[in-house]
């Protein structure tokens, strides 16, 4: 997902509490005009607006309370059921006001939603939409089935709409988690190719090395002339090993641009970025390609690890390469080791290295090597 979860979250949440302040204000303004036009004394008018901030007002902290996780009915939830059927106790049934009973019925029945099962919520449903509307339809006298169609429409709406928006907000988290953990991965994957490799080239010399140092220690007083050759065998080894390490750490012994790459793209898509590259490195030597497959490699490891890519553009052109992505919003984090690592490997071999954000945005590492 290219939003920011907790944007997403604000949103949704935000959104809901408009529509929850143009209700409340919506419910005050009819009751006033009940009062006002005398179908409600200035005291019940009273109640009934206390009713409704206390109904309305516990609205906001039902939904954040549970938006995250399905928690279990609360105390608040009650509450907020005492001011509904208090607030409609006291509001008279007639004109406008029967909206009245709609919205806060349909309101309470979504906040219970979010805390209920969806076989309890739809047995309350119902249970809730049959008492309103018998107790209109004797109240008033008017005919039942335009009440029940109004009261179940308005109660259904509610009901499946606030589970809805919490679950888009879930899938929303989710996809972000997700992707977080495939960065990780793939970070954790690179980290344990190199100490794999890393015990690959050592192993063996270490042994070897180990082997033909006691045999060194046995000879020494017994053939002086073997155990210098052993000797110098061991420190041809040691030369060989420690050469082997630094090529290790450099960017491995052969390390090639293609699958460098290819790896990249991989992991790239795998947390969520399209990746798309055109490459021309034919003319290129190999040192110039070796080189090139390292800046790759800690190029994409940068944007694995330091950004929100959802897109990463990678060209390489006369020895030139450019790897652009959308995932840096802010100021950038100072480079880190690898980078700096990078910038004087380049430099060292004559070529030059730059990584900034660029005026439209984005974030661009720039890489060249002589041909």
């Amino acid at each position: 997902m290219a939003a920011r979860p907790d944007t997403a979250r604000k949103i949704l949440i935000y959104w809901m509490d408009a529509m929850v302040a143009f209700v409340a204000i919506l419910s005050i303004v009819l009751t006033l005009a009940s009062a006002a036009e005398g179908k409600l004394p200035p005291w019940a008018a009273a109640v009934a607006i206390g009713c409704a901030f206390g109904f309305y007002g516990l609205f906001p902290f039902l939904l954040r309370d549970a938006f995250d996780t399905r928690p279990r009915p609360t105390v608040k939830l009650l509450l907020a059921a005492v001011f509904a059927v208090a607030n409609l106790a006291i509001l008279p049934l007639a004109g406008d006001t029967a909206s009245v009973w709609m919205q806060v019925e349909g309101f309470w029945l979504a906040a219970a939603a979010l805390y209920l099962r969806p076989w309890t919520t739809a047995g309350l449903t119902v249970a809730v939409v049959t008492t309103v509307t018998g107790y209109i339809v004797l109240t008033t006298g008017q005919a039942w089935q335009g009440i029940l169609l109004g009261s179940a429409v308005s109660s259904v709406t509610m009901v499946v709409t606030m589970p809805l928006w919490r679950w888009l907000w879930w899938v929303i988290r989710d996809a972000h988690n997700s992707r977080e953990a495939k960065a990780r991965l793939a970070v954790a994957e690179e980290r344990l190719r190199f100490a794999r490799d890393l015990h690959d080239l050592l192993g063996h010399s270490l042994s070897v090395i180990t082997l033909k140092s006691e045999l060194a220690a046995k000879l020494a007083t017994k053939d002086t002339g073997r155990a210098a050759a052993e000797m110098a065998e061991v420190r041809a080894l040691a030369v060989e090993s420690l050469a082997e390490v630094q090529q290790a750490v450099d960017g491995y012994q052969a390390l090639d641009l293609e699958e460098e790459l290819a790896g990249v793209r991989a992991a790239l898509e795998a947390a969520g970025a399209r990746c798309e590259i055109v490459a021309r490195a034919d003319d290129l030597s190999p040192a110039a390609k070796a080189l090139l497959a390292w800046a790759v490699r800690e190029g994409g490891t940068n944007v694995l690890k330091h950004s929100k890519a959802t897109r990463c553009a990678i060209t390489i052109h006369g020895g030139v390469l450019e790897m652009l992505n959308d995932g840096v919003h802010g100021e950038p984090a100072p480079p880190g080791n690898g980078l700096r690592g990078l910038s004087e490997r380049l430099a060292t071999a004559g070529g030059s290295f730059s990584a900034a954000p660029t005026p439209a945005g984005e974030f661009l590492l720039r890489a060249a090597v002589p041909a």
